[in-house]
């Protein structure tokens, strides 16, 4: 080939560069896309529900209540530590007022109802209300004693932290992006259960925006009046929200599938309704006393089938998913110390069950044992090992003013081009001012 022909061959087109979502001018490095970006980013939703179910699954192991409230203090802390400024944020006080009101009414239920433990050590005696001879076994007043309250004080402490856990998980993990990663043939039930926990966190945003706002007002925002002054608003702004999720799924197409074969669609389900089956009859054998041989051989099945059902389920979705959320490093710590913190509790009560579940007959002072701490104080790894979340208040006034600064630029220009465009089409002359 000679010189002049290769000077004038066409070069192949280079391959497009990759340009970052947000701002198209700013090119993607090759290393960000392989791994996340460092610095303030939301920790994956499934990494911090598998955190809060594993602290929930060791209070279900124990009635002390120094371990059970460790094990609240611990899910605090990380709450405290990591959790961002959007509204469903701001759940945890009420998770946490839930706990203390179904503990004050499981002891008060012990106090009026009496308690099925018996106790020598009676505290007051109530006026007993006589009942007809169908009512046997239940009474209303008589003797209380200490023994019995203990009794429901462990149970109610125990089904409290359960809240408290919760109400964690629910502070800490977008139920959006929790949606996000659901397969594709749990999506339409996925949005009904992640539209059942939003209720309560904006619920309480709502609920303490309209406390603020009689505040300013000069108003109390305490009493029966107050609360039913706020109730109505509440209402009025659920209903709203409702009407404007409903147009926006309808405008999103949900509930859209594509088309599968006959013959996938019943083995979907077929799959689906024997793995069911397979997980239920594993469970009953485990929990019965001559079902552990072949329980164990069973849930295997049942799972794989049920998983299997799942994968062709989710051929009929034909959502995508935009920028996923990414499973590094901290999720399986995160994850992993929850996992942890139950498999070590659930062990060591198997070890010394006197320590995890004292005795209430005769009373004894509860001890916290020193592994079962060790093991508990393991659910603090994520309030140091996960990154910081972003502050979306910031970014939320810098785009607003952003935007401000756009439109009020946008409007100079625009009347100053028409002043212009006016002048150049009025005639000059005697008389006439350009």
């Amino acid at each position: 080939m000679s010189p002049a022909a290769a000077r004038t061959r066409p070069r192949r087109p280079a391959a497009p560069i990759r340009t970052d979502p947000l701002d198209p001018t700013v090119p993607t490095p090759r290393a960000a896309r392989r791994r996340p970006a460092a610095g303030p980013r939301q920790l994956h939703p499934g990494a911090w529900w598998l955190w809060a179910l594993g602290l929930g699954a060791a209070a279900t192991r124990t009635t002390n209540p120094l371990v059970l409230l460790l094990l609240a203090a611990v899910a605090g802390y990380v709450v405290a530590a990591r959790r961002g400024d959007a509204p469903w944020s701001r759940s945890y006080g009420a998770f946490l007022r839930l706990g203390l009101l179904v503990l004050g009414i499981r002891l008060l239920f012990a106090v009026l109802l009496g308690s099925p433990v018996p106790g020598t050590h009676v505290l007051l005696t109530l006026p007993e209300v006589p009942l007809p001879t169908w009512a046997q076994g239940v009474r209303i007043g008589g003797r209380v004693t200490a023994e019995g309250l203990l009794a429901a004080l462990y149970d109610g402490l125990r089904l409290a932290t359960l809240l408290v856990c919760v109400g964690a998980a629910n502070a800490l993990a977008s139920p959006a992006r929790l949606l996000r990663t659901l397969p594709g043939a749990l999506y339409e039930a996925g949005v009904a259960v992640v539209v059942a926990m939003t209720f309560a966190p904006n619920l309480v945003a709502d609920v303490q925006r309209l406390r603020a706002a009689r505040r300013l007002r000069g108003r109390s925002d305490r009493g029966v009046a107050a609360v039913l002054s706020v109730g109505l608003p509440v209402l009025e702004g659920a209903l709203e929200r409702s009407v404007a999720l409903a147009a926006a799924m309808d405008t999103r197409g949900f509930g859209r599938t594509a088309a599968v074969p006959r013959r996938i669609a019943v083995l979907t389900a077929g799959l689906t309704l024997a793995g069911l089956l397979g997980i239920c009859l594993a469970a009953y054998g485990l929990l019965t006393a001559g079902g552990a041989g072949w329980a164990a051989p069973v849930l295997v099945i049942g799972l794989a089938a049920a998983f299997a059902g799942l994968l062709l389920g989710g051929r009929r979705s034909v959502r995508t998913r935009h920028r996923p959320d990414p499973w590094a490093l901290p999720e399986w710590l995160t994850a992993g110390s929850g996992v942890a913190v139950a498999a070590a509790t659930a062990w060591l009560a198997a070890l010394d069950p006197l320590a995890f579940a004292p005795t209430v007959v005769p009373p004894t002072a509860p001890v916290l044992p020193v592994a079962a701490a060790a093991a508990v104080l393991f659910g603090l790894l994520p309030a140091f090992v996960t990154p910081v979340p972003p502050d979306t208040t910031g970014s939320t006034a810098g785009t607003t003013t952003g935007n401000t600064v756009g439109t009020t630029a946008g409007s100079t220009t625009e009347a100053t081009a028409t002043k212009a465009a006016t002048t150049a089409r009025t005639p000059s002359g005697p008389g006439r001012t350009p």
